[in-house]
């Protein structure tokens, strides 16, 4: 009886157990809201509080020059307005990205978004009395004053360097409160692609049925039938081109907005307004397009030897970049618990500080995982919320391309993490022209460890099929992509209009460019030139060409440290924890790579011509 007893109590606690274990890891499928503000009601109360500081920061008018303690004290005044605001960005952002149908939340987003317009309103005054300042006296005041020198001496210092784009006060102001009509053509992007687009639904050989949206798209693209892969395109830039014109003037007016900002604060060009911030040499974005034009052959190759791998008699097309090399009889499958235990295996040469900073995210409930309906599509990292956590969105659908995902944006949240365990908040604002090294570099390491431990040859062939095609996506294509949007840009500073058809005529041509065509390598189909209008980071300015150049510093960075050890490695991680304290361009030169030279690019080449020639070793 005892032990019938004891049997029963001990079935009872492992049925116990196995549901605490069930609903902790439901827990952790989805983040957890409340460590930002426990209730919409407390966002509310802070957001109202936050607004009635941000309008007591004209007070500091006029203080600046009196001392140093005066100048500090002003700064922090709106440094401390500023870190709250961008908690309450996060939280409304994230609440609006659970679901995109429900429109209170994108009042709440437009609502912080205005709160960020009015901070940036009521301190339109800053910049044009720092420099009435004069240079001489702002650094007299950071070098007497610790509070200054480690917090705001960059900023200051930028400050200074921005003279000469720096306008009058009511100038500045004016701009300021432009910021909320400049935003407009990204949010109608966004407000069309991802809850209005009428996508269609298509029947596949197999007689499944399935739906185009954004998400689905990037699935059955990847269809071995090549039939299937044609409708699957024909459907969707279908849909895409029935709006041409309306995203056309969409992409105009961002780019109008660009060229406007930029001429209003004498910069020659969009590009150099783009690229000032991080104090990036313009040669560092055209010798990326030089270097990867000069490296298209590399491309080249590999699209042939795809070709030939997929058994295609007639023209390669652009439908077929997508289909996978080698294919397995069964695709692998990664559920959640298998992305966290794979990505801390494959990143294990980073070293322990970076695995207990990963462990640490993986703990907490910080992640939306699985798609649902209305939720955003895609994936991010939102780590704006310093005295918090990063936040990270996936739709993590438990296949490779998830797995990597997982392992990309996880390299976003670690770099966050060093960055703020380092840094004061007015420095951890890191440049993205960083933070993709830091993610693709993930996902190299991963890619590595799965090839090395590839069970047999078949599934090492589909990993580096993989590999060489993120090297396709991550780095030709986005060049590409940066090439188009400068291209674009120029038209219009030359004088020349834009429109839907006339974008579509120039993204054709450098796909031709690029592809082949007129070297035997690809057919362009013009119906799938609307690609353009699809690409949200168009709405970035100039963002694009930082996933390239990162791609190619972490195939840098990534090489030191396997051949090299301890001492890169210690290097790249200083260059993650220096987030934002010096400019990017010279903290990637402190780490030992110089992006403006074709080092980088070359050695991404290199590892992309090593992964071509063992897939001929092992394939042909």
């Amino acid at each position: 009886m005892l032990r019938v007893l004891l049997l029963s109590l001990f079935l009872t606690w492992g049925l116990l157990q196995a549901a605490e274990a069930m609903t902790s890891s439901a827990h952790q499928d989805n983040w957890d809201l409340s460590d930002l503000y426990p209730t919409q009601a407390a966002w509310q109360a802070e957001y109202e509080r936050v607004t009635a500081a941000a309008e007591q920061l004209g007070s500091y008018k006029g203080t600046l020059n009196r001392s140093a303690t005066s100048l500090y004290t002003a700064l922090d005044a709106i440094s401390r307005v500023t870190r709250e605001y961008h908690r309450l960005e996060v939280y409304a952002s994230l609440l609006a990205d659970e679901d995109l149908r429900a429109a209170v939340n994108q009042e709440h987003v437009q609502m912080a978004s205005a709160l960020g317009t009015r901070i940036n309103e009521q301190t339109a005054w800053l910049a044009p009395e720092i420099l009435a300042m004069g240079c001489d006296k702002v650094r007299g005041f950071v070098s007497e004053n610790l509070l200054l020198r480690e917090h705001f001496d960059l900023f200051l210092e930028d400050t200074l360097r921005a003279g000469s784009h720096t306008l009058g006060p009511e100038a500045e102001a004016v701009l300021a409160a432009a910021g909320n009509v400049l935003q407009q053509p990204v949010a109608l992007h966004s407000q069309l692609s991802n809850a209005e687009m009428p996508f269609p639904t298509v029947t596949l050989s197999t007689g499944e049925q399935v739906q185009l949206s954004a998400g689905s798209y990037e699935k059955y693209r990847q269809l071995s039938n090549r039939d299937d892969r044609k409708l699957v395109f024909d459907a969707f830039w279908g849909s895409w081109k029935q709006f041409e014109a309306t995203l056309g003037s969409s992409l105009t007016a961002q780019l109008m907005g660009n060229v406007f900002t930029a001429h209003a604060r004498k910069f020659d060009g969009a590009l150099s307004a783009a690229l000032f911030p991080d104090n990036m040499p313009a040669t560092v974005y055209r010798t990326l397009v030089s270097e990867t034009n000069a490296a298209l052959p590399t491309l080249h190759r590999y699209l042939r030897l795809r070709k030939q791998v997929l058994g295609i008699k007639d023209d390669l097309q652009y439908f077929d970049n997508y289909a996978s090399l080698f294919p397995l009889t069964q695709e692998p499958v990664f559920s959640l618990e298998d992305s966290r235990r794979i990505t801390l295996a494959a990143l294990q040469p980073l070293g322990d500080d970076y695995l207990c900073s990963l462990r640490k995210g993986f703990d907490g409930q910080w992640m939306s995982v699985y798609p649902a309906a209305g939720k955003r599509s895609g994936a991010y990292m939102n780590g704006s919320a310093y005295d918090v956590h990063p936040y990270l969105l996936l739709n993590h659908n438990d296949d490779y391309q998830a797995l990597s995902t997982f392992a990309h944006e996880w390299g976003h949240a670690a770099h966050t993490l060093l960055t703020n365990q380092s840094q004061p908040f007015e420095k951890s604002n890191y440049s993205t022209f960083i933070a993709e090294s830091a993610s693709i570099g993930n996902e190299m390491l991963l890619s590595d460890y799965l090839i090395s431990h590839a069970a047999d040859r078949q599934e090492k062939l589909y990993y580096l099929g993989a590999a060489v095609e993120k090297i396709r996506q991550t780095y030709f294509r986005q060049v590409m992509l940066a090439e188009f949007e400068l291209a674009a840009h120029e038209e219009l500073e030359q004088g020349r209009p834009l429109s839907g058809q006339r974008l579509s005529d120039m993204y054709c041509s450098l796909l031709r460019k690029y592809y082949g065509e007129a070297e035997g390598v690809m057919k362009i189909d013009p119906a799938y030139c609307i690609e353009w209008a699809y690409i949200p980071h168009l709405y970035y300015n100039f963002y694009l060409y930082q996933y390239a150049t990162s791609m190619a510093g972490a195939a840098y960075l990534t090489d030191q440290i396997l051949t090299q050890g301890e001492p890169a490695r210690e290097r790249y991680l200083r260059l993650l924890r220096a987030g934002g304290s010096d400019y990017p361009y010279d903290l990637y030169r402190q780490a030992g790579l110089d992006m403006a030279t074709g080092v980088a690019y070359r050695a991404l080449m290199a590892r992309m011509n090593r992964l071509l020639d063992e897939i001929e070793a092992l394939a042909m």
